[in-house]
């Protein structure tokens, strides 16, 4: 498995000073998506939804709402 692409704007392009530690999303050679973001696991998992679910190896990831609307465009439709 390998990063392909960057789906959105940099870091740099949202504003980060360094351009290097702040949230991120890549398109993955699988199709699927990996997200930089703050853990917040601990936090958010007693907020979960009955119907939603974490297994004991995944976290729970919060991204800003910028970097998210950012890569709207990028992210396919299928």
């Amino acid at each position: 498995m390998k990063i392909v692409r960057r789906v959105g704007a940099s870091p740099r392009e949202r504003g980060s000073a360094t351009g290097q530690t702040c949230p991120d999303i890549f398109e993955l050679s699988n199709g699927d998506f990996a997200v930089i973001g703050r853990e917040a696991t601990e936090e958010l998992d007693p907020e979960l939804p009955s119907d939603a679910a974490r297994a004991d190896y995944e976290r729970i990831v919060v991204i800003s709402r910028e970097t998210l609307l950012r890569a709207k465009p990028d992210i396919p439709d299928a």
